[in-house]
C-alpha cells in the first residue's frame, strides 16, 4: 500500500471516529432533552396529585366551596410570582369542567385560552402547558365522570338566617318525585316546576344550599355541571428547561469541536509521522549515496592528479620537437597545437581538483578590501591588455573569513568579469556594512550581463557562456560560499552589465 493509499484510509477512519462522536453527543442531547422533559411532566404530576389529595380533603359529600379552594390555588401560583422564589416553574394553574372551560384558577390567567387548552401537552420557547385528569375521578367512555367534585360558589356575603344543611345534602343526589295511586309522576304544582314537593323533602324543606332554592333543579344540575371538576390545566416556565438544554447543547458542541480538532491533529500527526519516516529513508539512502559520490570524487581526483603528469610529458616533448633544430615548420606548428590543447586540458584538470578538494573554513580577521587590490596586482596583465578600468571602494570593513578561500572566490569573480567585459571596460569591487552586523561584497562590471534564465544556472558546474571557460569557476565560488553560511547572487547592473552580490558576511570589528 502506497502512502497516498494509507493517508486516505486513515483520513477515512478518523472522519469515521468524528462522525461517531457526533452522533454520539446527539444522541447524548436528545436523551438529555427527554429527561429533562420528562422532570418537567414528573413535576406536573406531583402537583396533579397534591391538588386530587387537597379536594377530596376538602370537599363534603361530593362539594367543595371556591373560598375553601382559592388559598391553595393562589398559593401554588405564587410559588411564581413571589420574587423571592422566583425559580418556580410555575406560571398558572386552572381547574377544567367537562366541556373544558375553567372552572377556578390562579396565576397567569391570561395564559389559560382556549388553544392552550385544547391540547393536552404543549411546547413552547416561553412555557409548557400539560392538560391532566383530577386523581379520583375516573371518565367512562361515555364522557360521565364517577363521583365527581363540584366547587361550589363562595358563601361570602350571605347574610340571611337559615337552617344549616342536613348532613346527607349532595350536590347530585335529590329524592324522587312523588307518584300518584297509579305510578305516574304527579305534575308540580304552578311557579315550582324542577322543585320536590313538600311533602316529601325531609323535614319539610329543601335541601340545596339556601342561597340556591330560588332555582329550579334544572338550573341547579347545570350549574354542578358547569362546576364540575374534571381536569388541571397546568402551565410551567420553560426557562429552566430551555437553560439546560442550550447548556448541553453548547457542551456537546464544544466536546463535538473538540474531537474534530483531535482527529484533525492526529491526522497531521499521522501524516507527519509518515512523512518523517520517508525523509528518514530517504536520508539513509542519500547519505550512502552522498559516500559513494564522495568515494567517486576522491577517485575522480586522483585520477586527475594522476592525468596532470602524463600531460606534462606530452608538452615536454612537444616542446622538445618545436626547438629542435631540423624540425620543419609544419612539425613545429603541430607542436605548438599540442601545448596548446595539453595546457587546456591541464588547466580543466587543476578547476577539477580544486572544485572536487573538500573545504574546511578557518576563519580568521581578513579585510576583502585589501584581498581584492591583491587579486587585481595578479591579473594586472590581463586587465592591462583589455585596457579596463579598476575601482576598490566601500567601507574599510573586516570580516570572518578564511583567507585563501575568500581571495580564490574574489579571484574567479574578477577573472570571470574581466572575459565578460570588453575593451575600454569598467570593473568595480564595492564592500559595506548592510546592518545586523553583517556586510556585503559585489564585484560589478559593464559587459553583456546574464539573462535572467542564466542566473542560477551559472553556478552549476560544467555551465559557462565563455567559449575559454571551464564551467567550473562559478561552482567553486558557490562551494566557498556556502561552506561560510553566505549568500550569493547574481542580478542585473543599472545601465549594463552584471552584478555578483555576496551577502551575510560576519562583520569583525
Amino acid at each position: 500500500m502506497n502512502r497516498a493509499n494509507k493517508e486516505a484510509w486513515v483520513g477515512t477512519l478518523l472522519l469515521s471516529v468524528w462522525l461517531f462522536v457526533l452522533m454520539w453527543q446527539f444522541t447524548e442531547h436528545r436523551r438529555v432533552v427527554s429527561d429533562a422533559q420528562t422532570d418537567l411532566r414528573s413535576r406536573a404530576h406531583e402537583i396533579d396529585g397534591t391538588l386530587s389529595a387537597v379536594t377530596r380533603a376538602l370537599r363534603f359529600r361530593g362539594a367543595l366551596f371556591q373560598d375553601r379552594l382559592d388559598p391553595v390555588l393562589n398559593e401554588l401560583a405564587r410559588i411564581r410570582t413571589n420574587a423571592l422564589v422566583s425559580t418556580g416553574p410555575l406560571l398558572a394553574v386552572g381547574l377544567l369542567n367537562n366541556d373544558g372551560d375553567i372552572v377556578v384558577a390562579a396565576g397567569e390567567t391570561n395564559l389559560l385560552t382556549h388553544e392552550v387548552i385544547a391540547e393536552t401537552e404543549r411546547w413552547t420557547d416561553e412555557n409548557v402547558t400539560f392538560v391532566l385528569t383530577i386523581e379520583g375521578a375516573s371518565v367512562t367512555p361515555e364522557g360521565v365522570t364517577n363521583n365527581p367534585t363540584v366547587v361550589l360558589p363562595s358563601m361570602r356575603g350571605f347574610t340571611n338566617d337559615f337552617p344549616r344543611e342536613p348532613k346527607n345534602f349532595s350536590a347530585t343526589n335529590f329524592p324522587p318525585p312523588p307518584t300518584n295511586a297509579a305510578g305516574q309522576i304527579e305534575p308540580p304544582p304552578p311557579g315550582d316546576e324542577g322543585r320536590p314537593p313538600e311533602g316529601d323533602r325531609p323535614h319539610g324543606r329543601d335541601r340545596r344550599p339556601p342561597w340556591m332554592r330560588g332555582m329550579t333543579d334544572a338550573e341547579f344540575r347545570a350549574l354542578a355541571a358547569k362546576r364540575e371538576l374534571h381536569g388541571l390545566v397546568l402551565i410551567m416556565s420553560a426557562e429552566n428547561f430551555r437553560a439546560v438544554v442550550t447548556h448541553d447543547w453548547w457542551l456537546r458542541a464544544v466536546i463535538a469541536f473538540f474531537a474534530g480538532i483531535s482527529a484533525l491533529g492526529a491526522g497531521l500527526a499521522w501524516r507527519n509521522t509518515a512523512r518523517t519516516a520517508e525523509l528518514q529513508i530517504r536520508l539513509v539512502r542519500a547519505s550512502e549515496q552522498n559516500s559513494h559520490l564522495k568515494e567517486l570524487n576522491l577517485a575522480a581526483a586522483g585520477l586527475a592528479h594522476e592525468t596532470r603528469n602524463p600531460l606534462n610529458i606530452i608538452r615536454g616533448q612537444a616542446q622538445m620537437l618545436a626547438r629542435a633544430a631540423d624540425a620543419s615548420a609544419e612539425a613545429q606548428e603541430k607542436s605548438r597545437i599540442i601545448i596548446g590543447e595539453t595546457d587546456k586540458v591541464t588547466a580543466q584538470l587543476t578547476e577539477f581538483i580544486n572544485y572536487s578538494r573538500p573545504r574546511e573554513v578557518r576563519r580568521a580577521r581578513v579585510s576583502p578590501a585589501a584581498i581584492a587590490n591583491e587579486v587585481i596586482r595578479t591579473l594586472g596583465y590581463d586587465i592591462e591588455e583589455k585596457k579596463l578600468k579598476t575601482d576598490v571602494s566601500g567601507d574599510n570593513i573586516f570580516v570572518e573569513a578564511d583567507e585563501q578561500l575568500l581571495r580564490q572566490v574574489l579571484f574567479n569573480l574578477i577573472l570571470n568579469a574581466i572575459q565578460a567585459v570588453g575593451e575600454n571596460g569598467r570593473i568595480q569591487f564595492f564592500i559595506t556594512n548592510a546592518g545586523k552586523n553583517e556586510a556585503v561584497i559585489e564585484i560589478r562590471d559593464d559587459g553583456p550581463g546574464v539573462s535572467l534564465e542564466n542566473r542560477l544556472e551559472i553556478f552549476k558546474p560544467y555551465f559557462t557562456t565563455h567559449q575559454k571557460g571551464t564551467g567550473l569557476g562559478l561552482a567553486v565560488v558557490q562551494q566557498i560560499v556556502s561552506a561560510h553560511g553566505w549568500e550569493i547572487e547574481c542580478v542585473a547592473n543599472e545601465p549594463r552589465g552584471a552584478v555578483f552580490r555576496i551577502s551575510h558576511l560576519k562583520i569583525n570589528p
